[in-house]
């Protein structure tokens, strides 16, 4: 099906309330979260935004963030809201002497999505003014989306209303995964191709986990990546993904899923990779819907 430009689907404003935020603040906000979290944000600028995991000392994701510098002494990290407690519980007990302090500004701000137009847009860049905070996201199917993060009362952008579960679905054909509940602890950032869309920095200093996201890069460890998916029936995080070579145990899991608005369900799954190379693959059991898959929507690492 062809969709003229002005006709697709994701093309308007949202409201995003599945989505919070973290704040930190004080003079040591960011030499803090360098040592937390798995991107640079030492020399974060206010022109730039991070994509970031939180890992558990074994290497796997237990959060996942956008970060925006606001001023010198504050940053702010977009997180799914069903994980924002106790990811912020979690945070805050390792500031210890650190001159940071982190709260839950979730109703301090607006969040909106915009998506819309076409054309070559750099992701994790950050514009705005008045305190408004417009951060460019991978695009989706060739769509720009960017993210706004105002003060709270503020009037959204101006455009068309979009319907929050086209957000969804633009999120999830961009191929990069937000960590939620259902997920927590399943994947280590390469499973979800974090070092490829600018969620993983290796030059940095030391994190939680950083020995075993360094090691599944540089040893040949990696045997799982995400792929964007579709089927038929309802999809959902967490859900189990089976090849038929192997219906004992299974090959990888979905990380993000939403309702396409040309029938069935996409999402992002992350399998291993000899399953992606053919063979019929299903979700839940393997007699379950039968799951379709394509390359992520931009290059790994590996290959660029």
């Amino acid at each position: 099906m062809i969709i003229h430009p002005m006709s697709h689907p994701l093309n308007g404003v949202t409201t995003l309330p599945h989505l919070g935020v973290i704040g930190v603040q004080g003079d040591d906000a960011a030499s803090f979260l360098q040592g937390q979290l798995t991107q640079d944000f030492a020399l974060l600028g206010l022109s730039e935004a991070r994509l970031a995991a939180y890992c558990t000392a074994k290497g796997r994701m237990q959060a996942s963030f956008v970060g925006v510098k606001r001023s010198q002494g504050e940053i702010l990290l977009v997180v799914s809201r069903d994980i924002l407690a106790p990811t912020l519980k979690r945070l805050s007990m390792f500031v210890l002497r650190a001159k940071a302090k982190l709260r839950d500004a979730t109703a301090e701000f607006e969040l909106f999505g915009v998506a819309g137009g076409t054309g070559p847009q750099a992701p994790w860049k950050t514009t705005g003014s008045d305190g408004t905070s417009i951060v460019s996201l991978y695009p989706a199917d060739g769509r720009v989306r960017s993210l706004w993060l105002a003060p709270a009362g503020e009037s959204p952008p101006s455009g068309p209303q979009l319907a929050h579960e086209l957000w969804l679905w633009g999120e999830v054909r961009s191929g990069v995964a937000t960590i939620t509940q259902p997920v927590v602890e399943a994947f280590v950032p390469q499973m979800l191709n974090y070092e490829s869309v600018g969620g993983v920095n290796f030059k940095k200093g030391c994190y939680p986990g950083q020995e075993v996201v360094a090691r599944s890069q540089f040893r040949g460890t990696l045997k799982k990546r995400a792929y964007l998916g579709h089927a038929q029936e309802p999809l959902q995080a967490g859900q189990e993904i089976f090849h038929e070579s192997d219906a004992s145990q299974p090959c990888g899991l979905v990380a993000q899923a939403a309702p396409a608005p040309g029938g069935g369900w996409d999402a992002i799954v992350s399998i291993q990779i000899v399953a992606s190379q053919g063979g019929l693959l299903a979700v839940v059991s393997p007699q379950g819907p039968a799951l379709r898959v394509e390359p992520a929507p931009y290059p790994l690492l590996s290959d660029v």
